[in-house]
């Protein structure tokens, strides 16, 4: 007996001799391993840091001076798009307004030229026709500083519906309102911002490009066109003093009931994703957001839709 646990002994040791290097092997990849996704962590939080941060305690000077003295906002019917008009009206920044009902938003004309003494235009066109809307809007943009595009997906997208229930025209319509006018309205100030070396084309769609989610089929095919037609004219034109930005917010609040800390006013979100304008060409707009779409991140697309098909079956109960 007394031979057998020698021999144990004797075995154990020669097998944690054998073994040593292995181990000391594996904890120096865990330490990289763990000192890697430190250094990550340190670089994300710096980035939340100089894009949402120090923007807002050093600003970098006048809007008009940076970018000109005109904001075209698409699809200013939008609560979004409307405040964020209002956070450049504030700068001192004129208006001009492309909606499809333009009786929406007369009275933020009004009110923009009378609070904060800046010219305001509003034109009605609707890119549901074509390129017929375009010549409504080239007569407005005539002999005018155009230095910011803001193009702001239709709300009307975002409503939970399965593909082959929307009506084929309601199809084309939504595409041509998202897609076809996002980039002819690009196409309609970008010369005249090549031309003078500076300007400022954001972009608004949504985080749902993120994530597949049900019922969010055109959602989630508009934001992500609307993400990479800014990431294509960045590259394109970012060498010509031209500044695109890709904003992809989370949810926003409709009603002061439902606002919260990773809810925000419309207001709230204006003020926080034009302080990020010149510092990041792809962003949030807001930093809480920003937190959301990097747990979002973390979890793997499988899971993700696992998930997602679990809460759509517990909704049909």
């Amino acid at each position: 007996m007394a031979a057998a646990v020698d021999s144990f002994h004797l075995l154990y040791r020669e097998v944690s001799r054998s073994c040593s290097s292995h181990f000391e092997a594996l904890a120096l990849i865990g330490a990289l391993y763990a000192a890697s996704r430190a250094v990550v962590l340190l670089r994300d939080c710096c980035t939340v840091a100089r894009v949402h941060f120090l923007p807002r305690m050093m600003p970098s000077g006048r809007l008009t001076q940076r970018y000109g003295d005109w904001a075209v906002i698409y699809g200013a019917a939008e609560p979004v798009a409307g405040a964020y008009a209002e956070e450049l009206a504030r700068s001192g920044i004129s208006i001009i307004f492309i909606t499809q009902d333009g009786s929406s938003v007369r009275n933020a004309a009004s009110f923009f030229s009378q609070t904060y003494g800046v010219e305001t235009a509003v034109v009605t066109a609707d890119f549901s026709l074509g390129q017929a809307a375009a010549k409504p809007v080239t007569e407005a943009l005539r002999g005018k500083d155009i230095g910011f595009l803001v193009n702001c997906m239709d709300e009307t997208s975002a409503s939970p519906r399965s593909l082959i229930e929307i009506p084929e025209q309601g199809v084309l319509d939504r595409v041509n309102r998202n897609v076809g006018a996002a980039t002819l309205m690009a196409r309609l100030v970008l010369p005249g911002m090549v031309e003078r070396s500076r300007g400022a084309v954001v972009n608004i769609s949504s985080g749902a490009c993120c994530r597949p989610r049900h019922g969010r089929v055109t959602l989630s095919a508009f934001t992500g066109y609307l993400d990479n037609f800014s990431r294509a004219l960045h590259f394109e034109y970012s060498d010509k003093g031209i500044f695109i930005q890709s904003l992809i917010p989370f949810q926003i609040s409709s009603s002061s009931s439902a606002e919260g800390w990773f809810v925000p006013s419309p207001e709230v979100y204006a003020r926080h994703a034009v302080s990020t304008l010149g510092v990041s060409n792809r962003t949030t707009g807001y930093w809480p957001h920003t937190l959301q779409y990097g747990l979002m991140k973390c979890i793997p697309e499988w899971i993700w839709i696992l998930g997602s098909d679990a809460s759509c079956v517990s909704c049909f109960h």
